[in-house]
């Protein structure tokens, strides 16, 4: 178990840190919920049906812990931004490559499009999350949610066209969204 446990930590450990905190916006919050992640997959590899791919299960796990947290904080519904300081600095992590935050830093727009996407409802911010940044399939990112691929496809359309008003606006009021 231990080898398949260090194969799909170097597999998909960045991918899967990176789409938690993107919904929870907070490293050690991160760092936490990953820990409950690898738990469950150890815990439930041996019943691991492969009825979908290795990564595919991987996510729906990471999704589903997420959203236990957000339900034991009896927070599920509101937006994420309401709940973690942005000026807090954690604990620096280790890695060679740049985190997702220091990534959208690097980018005006892109920290324009990172801060709007907490503006969609949670069902477009999952899509959006795993269809654009993961860049996982239509199929795969239904597996994940638990949708069908009709409404992956919906929701994708309505989270751009929501994206695409928040910019607007935020334009319109006078913000960076020029480059976008």
């Amino acid at each position: 178990m231990k080898v398949v446990f260090e194969e799909i930590y170097e597999k998909y450990h960045r991918d899967l840190f990176q789409f938690i905190f993107y919904i929870v916006k907070d490293k050690q919050l991160t760092e936490d919920l990953v820990q409950d992640v690898y738990v469950k997959v150890l815990k439930s590899y041996s019943s691991f049906r492969r009825e979908s791919s290795e990564k595919t299960w991987l996510f729906s796990i990471a999704r589903h812990v997420t959203i236990d947290y957000f339900r034991s904080q009896n927070r599920k519904r509101k937006r994420f931004m309401e709940f973690f300081d942005w000026n807090k600095k954690g604990e620096i992590i280790q890695d060679q490559n740049p985190m997702p935050d220091e990534i959208a830093i690097q980018s005006e727009a892109m920290q324009t499009i990172y801060n709007n996407l907490d503006k969609c409802t949670p069902d477009q911010k999952s899509v959006l999350i795993l269809r654009y940044i993961q860049s996982f399939s239509i199929k795969e990112t239904a597996e994940i949610l638990n949708f069908t691929e009709s409404k992956v496809k919906t929701t994708q359309h309505r989270a751009l066209n929501a994206l695409r008003k928040f910019l607007t606006e935020e334009q319109e009021k006078g913000g960076d969204a020029d480059e976008i």
